[in-house]
């Protein structure tokens, strides 16, 4: 009796860690919804982050849950998951979120969760209880989201100049203060809809873990859907003002147009992506589709010394993560010795 009263409050303190990570996730990602709103005046910075937020949360009654099911089964072996893995890879994710944020650079939460739980499974059964066909989809998308944001936001913004090529530039201006509503919001939609399932991934494989869900199950508890998306809208509510100003004024001047385009293209990616049940990054996917608007004006127009920053810090976040995730595993074993 004694050590299943233990085993439950272990797992009540790691579902806990794992909700202060999805609230740190809206927190440090929350730029990546607002930057563009916020940078072209369209709305205050709390009116953005209310919002956002609003929007991140809405997305729990449209999306499948096949992100959730991919970091849940898809990266690690199930036997290989434990108390010890969980902590770890947290642990990971969430030191790499705090110095990011320190710092103000825009890194994936998503690929410091990914790197954790990579970080803490090495360090407990070597590489072999890797799950190499999930791992291999998200480390492509590393590459294919901000590629596809570039691609999707810079062909919006030729798209939609070609279109108003003879309206009034007060006219243009006005219009796209307007649909910029629409962008932002579909993609707040899109940021809820795959970076808090990612979460939800983590509690579910977890609960199977230790007895508390079955493997063979489709859905995680809707306990777990409602507190996850309700945490990172929380985050997302008290934002991440140093990112903000990275994204939004820092990487290229943006117009309401310019904001649109970019959101809108971004928004494509995450809604492809979550569909196809891929843990993207919602910060490459911006940032892609910004320096992409950017580049249809000048190449001159990106600030591409920032640039390059945020793209060595999407290249660190992995390993660094899961460097941290290993010490984490293995500080586990000494805080839970008896579990």
């Amino acid at each position: 009796m004694q050590a299943a009263s233990s085993a439950l409050w272990i797992v009540i303190i790691l579902v806990m860690l794992a909700v202060i990570f999805d609230f740190m996730n809206g927190f440090h990602d929350a730029a990546n919804s607002i930057a563009t709103v916020v940078s072209t005046g369209v709305l205050k910075p709390v009116q953005a982050v209310v919002f956002a937020a609003f929007f991140n949360f809405l997305a729990v009654f449209i999306f499948h849950l096949s992100v959730a099911a991919t970091v849940g089964k898809g990266i690690v072996s199930p036997g290989m998951v434990d108390i010890h893995v969980v902590f770890g890879a947290l642990t990971g994710a969430i030191v790499w979120n705090v110095i990011t944020w320190f710092f103000g650079i825009p890194s994936s939460s998503s690929h410091a969760l990914i790197g954790g739980v990579v970080g803490a499974v090495v360090a407990k059964g070597g590489a072999a209880s890797l799950l190499w066909g999930g791992i291999g989809k998200t480390v492509l998308f590393i590459v294919l989201s901000p590629l596809l944001g570039f691609v999707l936001g810079s062909l919006m913004m030729v798209l939609v100049s070609w279109v108003f090529r003879h309206t009034r530039p007060g006219a243009v201006d006005r219009y796209f203060r307007r649909l910029q509503l629409l962008s932002a919001g579909a993609y707040s939609l899109g940021h809820g809809g795959n970076d808090a399932q990612k979460t939800i991934g983590i509690i579910w494989m977890l609960l199977i873990a230790t007895g508390f869900a079955k493997a063979g199950e489709s859905s995680p508890p809707t306990w777990t859907i409602l507190l996850c998306y309700t945490a990172i809208s929380m985050g997302t509510v008290f934002g991440g003002w140093r990112i903000v100003r990275t994204m939004g004024q820092k990487l290229t001047k943006l117009k309401p147009v310019g904001g649109f385009c970019a959101e809108t293209g971004g928004a494509m990616t995450l809604f492809l992506a979550t569909a196809l049940g891929v843990p993207v990054s919602t910060t490459h996917t911006i940032t892609g589709a910004i320096v992409g608007v950017g580049s249809t004006q000048r190449a001159s127009a990106v600030r591409w010394g920032v640039a390059g920053n945020i793209v060595w810090a999407w290249i660190l976040t992995i390993p660094a993560s899961a460097l941290v995730a290993g010490l984490g595993y293995y500080l586990s074993l000494v805080l839970f010795a008896h579990a």
